[in-house]
């Protein structure tokens, strides 16, 4: 077992840390992960949590469009394509 400390932040407030057991494997998985996602393992822990509550409390949409929306939400509006309907000049 290892202890990670995860550390919730919002755009406004960063909140304390708080150490947590998780598993070995866990861990080298969030590690792998969080490198290839540019994320601290602590963040990718967090993603992986808010990307299951999200899904739990959203039952029937598929996990990766909750995924996506949480990825999508969390690039705010400057990386947005603006939506333009088709058959419209």
């Amino acid at each position: 077992m290892r202890f990670a400390t995860i550390v919730a932040i919002d755009v406004m407030e960063i909140y304390m840390g708080t150490p947590v057991r998780i598993d070995d494997q866990l861990y080298e998985q969030a590690k792998a992960h969080a490198f290839a996602e540019r994320r601290s393992i602590a963040g990718q822990v967090e993603f992986w949590a808010m990307v299951g509550k999200a899904a739990l409390d959203n039952p029937d949409l598929p996990i990766e469009f909750v995924r996506d929306l949480l990825i999508a939400r969390a690039e705010g509006p400057t990386l947005a394509t603006a939506f333009v309907p088709q058959g419209r000049a």
